[in-house]
């Protein structure tokens, strides 16, 4: 440990980014390219723990080249740390950032207005930028925002009170993240995305996978979706033995009563708390590679671990994540964020992502390449346009037309129906 920090302070003397202080920064900034820019790039995971509880930080960055790396970080956080430099007040990136924790679900939020030693710690430094963001909030879906003034560098009001701010009434920023109530979505209805059909020998057929939602019981009734059919749990099996109960969060094996047709994909529930099953959705979506999204290409949709074939039909707007203001637009390109309907080739299980995080989102795969090129939160199902007997091609261009797209993706022809 001795000997990392000395390394970290040989590297805050080479790239001296914070003027001969020692740089902080170097703690979670790992690659080259970032300790000689003084910047984040990519994200960073730090672990820690205190009397209270156990923490995993994830250190994301702030410029806008990156918003792809944030919204990757900040997608499986339950509260979020905003850092506001106090010389400047809020800044676009703030307004950027904030957007994107509202839109991703984080409810709980901490400002955190640092650099206060550099404005002679001025209360009505403090007093205005803390002002001016709960202005821009109200725009958002923030349950829980609080405030505090910290210079990280000297260490005020990080962990010990601030003798140079007598004037701040509050708990210092450890003392926020003890005791902060951080909530959640509340959904007790079950949710088991089948991840593995498992089946190591003639007498044992179970489906594993990590509750994504409620709990359940031994005796319980489940159906498994798509199909519909119906059993009872035997027996939930797991790497410490059997239980009779488990909850969210748990990775199980569930063996049912009687030999029903359940596969890679499907999804257990309650018989009378089903969630959504669509072809048709509309959904937020981050957009993060270069080439831009094209509405009727055809791409391969990700929901928990069911994998389909699907294509945007409209992007109803692009949201300026620096005023939120919704425009129009056809495409997305690197790092957007917009609403778009898109129309899949088979129904998906889901709840709304407001509802529930882990059956309400989607990752987007670009056939060719492989590549993850996009992520999306779903809000909604939407009513097919039209079916089958209203087609406007006849059935064997239809036929035709799905070959050519399955053999020959790179020719990027459009979808018929």
């Amino acid at each position: 440990m001795k000997i990392r920090w000395l390394l970290y302070e040989k590297d805050s003397k080479r790239f001296n980014t914070t003027d001969n202080d020692f740089d902080l920064a170097l703690l979670v900034d790992g690659l080259q390219s970032e300790r000689e820019q003084g910047i984040t790039i990519d994200v960073a995971y730090r672990y820690f723990a205190t009397d209270h509880r156990k923490f995993i930080i994830a250190d994301t960055p702030g410029h806008e080249q990156y918003t792809r790396n944030m919204a990757t970080g900040a997608s499986t956080c339950d509260l979020a740390i905003i850092l506001i430099d106090a010389r400047h007040g809020v800044q676009v990136q703030t307004r950027r950032h904030s957007y994107i924790c509202s839109l991703l679900g984080i409810k709980n939020v901490v400002i955190a207005i640092n650099k206060m030693d550099a404005v002679d710690y001025e209360q009505s430094v403090y007093q205005n930028i803390k002002k001016d963001y709960r202005e821009f909030a109200k725009k958002l879906s923030f349950d829980d925002i609080r405030f505090v003034p910290i210079s990280a560098l000297r260490g005020d009001n990080v962990v010990n009170e601030s003798e140079a701010m007598a004037w701040y009434p509050g708990s210092t920023l450890m003392k926020l993240l003890n005791t902060v109530s951080v909530t959640h979505a509340k959904n007790d209805e079950f949710r088991l995305q089948v991840q593995y059909v498992n089946r190591p020998n003639l007498d044992f057929r179970g489906f594993s996978g990590t509750i994504a939602a409620g709990d359940i019981r031994v005796g319980d009734t489940v159906a498994s979706l798509p199909s519909g059919k119906e059993s009872k749990v035997k027996s939930i099996v797991t790497f410490d033995g059997n239980l009779e109960k488990a909850s969210a969060g748990m990775a199980i094996t569930l063996t049912l009563e009687d030999e029903i047709d359940v596969s890679r994909g499907d999804m257990l529930v309650r018989p009378h708390q089903k969630p959504h099953s669509s072809a048709n959705l509309e959904a937020d979506v981050v957009w993060m590679t270069e080439e831009a999204l094209q509405v009727d290409r055809e791409y391969e949709i990700k929901v928990g671990s069911k994998s389909v074939f699907g294509h945007v039909e409209t992007v109803n707007y692009k949201v300026d994540v620096n005023t939120l203001e919704q425009k129009e637009a056809s495409q997305l390109n690197l790092n957007e964020i917009g609403n778009c309907n898109f129309a899949l080739t088979a129904p998906v299980q889901f709840d709304a992502y407001d509802i529930n995080k882990h059956t309400g989102a989607f990752i987007i795969i670009d056939r060719l390449t492989n590549v993850t090129v996009g992520a999306g939160m779903i809000r909604k199902p939407l009513d097919a346009k039209t079916n089958k007997s209203q087609s406007a091609h006849p059935a064997f261009e239809v036929e035709f037309n799905a070959l050519v797209r399955k053999h020959f993706p790179h020719w990027d022809a459009k979808v018929i129906r």
